[in-house]
């Protein structure tokens, strides 16, 4: 991001579209001198705020008037540097909702001498003002964007700088543990030990089997951020579609008895006891001599390979020739870890259906006229998810971002190499070398050791206006 950090920016925070209001939120060094060039207590112009004086954090109600034209009447909140979002002066007009008179309030601001914000700037300047690391700056977009309690719960704990605190530590040992290593060095003539090799390479381990922990929940963290990603797989007619659509209260997929009816895949989202289930139904598995559905099996076998649980459907009311044949395809080519076998069409069975004749062990009987069978699937998948959690002790934060992961698993990483020279008897600038690669890996979760390219990544995924 090439933006100048020293002006002024303005966008708008809120949704675009009809509501009852819009917030413009202006931030930068002549934020107050653009406000009250717009803002005035009264209807003529004339009677102008100053807000040099006005207490931070306060509410004003006024005018928005351009060269003489009142606009609308609005609310101004004042926050005052360093006690604001982005840590400079920042006023937000609060104006009434709708499309045109939220962007001329906004236009009237740009004219007056503010640019027009980039994504995630607001956020981005508050990092680099220091108000919030860049932990915390990944945690107000997982707020934005979190569709469950769990998903928010976990985003304002990390917003809260739980995460930050853990890497605090983390790095004051590595801290504590580097100038004893680089303090023997300065002294390496005098052959002095300030610290043992054994202590040092248990400090080195103690570490690892910390960070191995918080790493290990990131299977979780993903889950609780992300959701799960469940493909609904199975021959045509196995009554996919159908399964998807009662999943979903919605009749989203068609549901035909002929064959091929769906040729691509169709995604939607289902809460089920707070956690995110991304369904996507997909084309039935079989060869074809029709294009446009051969690439949607193709597209089938992406979506199954991606997953983290698949519903593998079998039409129990189908032929037992047909049943056995679609049974040993799941036993062969389906991950068992991962996919659940679901039996349908229970409802219409023929003869007495037994489940257990097929030995696919955890297997469900489903009917979508059964809402009792239905919710029974409904448990078995939350069942196979949470078998995926790694049990942690209480309070043990839980890992939601991928780069956190990635920098973590190089600071592990650094700290093995740290235990390799010890026990390869290497001098203590090998040592020192890893040590400072592990300082930097932690540094790059919160921001202290960073890059454009990485802070450009982060920030234009952000919103405008956030």
């Amino acid at each position: 991001m090439k933006e100048n950090l020293f002006d002024t920016v303005a966008a708008v925070s809120t949704p675009i579209g009809e509501g009852g209001i819009s917030v413009i939120r202006i931030s930068g060094s002549d934020t107050y001198k653009i406000t009250e060039n717009i803002f005035f207590k009264d209807k003529t112009g004339r009677k102008k705020f100053d807000f040099s004086i006005i207490p931070t954090h306060t509410i004003h109600f006024g005018y928005i008037i351009s060269n003489g034209k009142l606009i609308d009447e609005a609310l101004v909140s004042v926050f005052k540097s360093p006690n604001s979002y982005t840590g400079e002066d920042v006023t937000e007009i609060s104006s009434h909702g709708g499309v045109f008179v939220t962007q001329s309030v906004l236009n009237i601001v740009l004219d007056s001498g503010a640019r027009h914000a980039g994504p995630g700037e607001f956020t981005k300047r508050a990092f680099l003002n220091r108000r919030i690391d860049l932990s915390q700056a990944e945690a107000v977009a997982d707020i934005i964007k979190a569709k469950t309690e769990q998903s928010r719960e976990s985003s304002v704990s990390q917003l809260e700088g739980s995460l930050s605190e853990f890497v605090k530590n983390v790095r004051q040992e590595l801290l504590d543990i580097t100038s004893l290593v680089e303090l023997e060095l300065d002294f390496s003539e005098e052959d002095v030990e300030f610290t043992s090799k054994d202590a040092l390479k248990e400090k080195a381990n103690n570490l690892i089997n910390n960070l191995n922990e918080i790493i290990s929940s990131y299977i979780t963290g993903r889950i609780i951020r992300d959701g799960v990603n469940v493909v609904i797989a199975g021959k045509p007619n196995s009554g996919k579609s159908s399964l998807f659509n009662n999943l979903l209260k919605t009749e989203r997929a068609i549901v035909s008895s002929t064959s091929g009816t769906t040729r691509d895949y169709l995604e939607e989202n289902l809460i089920i006891e707070g956690i995110l289930f991304n369904i996507t139904d997909t084309a039935g598995l079989r060869a074809s001599g029709d294009e446009i559905e051969t690439e949607g099996i193709k597209r089938s076998y992406g979506k199954i390979k991606d997953a983290d649980l698949v519903l593998y459907l079998i039409d129990s009311s189908d032929s037992k020739e047909r049943i056995n044949e679609n049974a040993e395809d799941y036993k062969q080519n389906f991950n068992s870890e991962k996919t659940l076998a679901v039996f349908t069409k229970s409802d219409i069975s023929i003869g007495g259906f037994n489940i257990n004749e097929y030995g696919i062990s955890g297997s469900c009987l489903v009917s979508i006229n059964k809402f009792n069978s239905v919710e029974e699937l409904k448990k078995a998948m939350l069942s196979k998810i949470r078998s995926k959690e790694i049990k942690r002790k209480s309070g043990i934060i839980v890992l939601t971002n991928y780069r956190h992961k990635l920098c973590l698993e190089n600071v592990t990483a650094s700290l093995h190499n740290v235990v390799k020279s010890i026990d390869d008897r290497m001098s203590g600038e090998f040592i020192s070398v890893d040590l400072r690669n592990a300082l930097n890996f932690l540094g790059e979760i919160t921001g202290e050791v960073t890059n454009d390219d990485i802070l450009t990544n982060i920030f234009t995924r952000f919103c405008i206006g956030k």
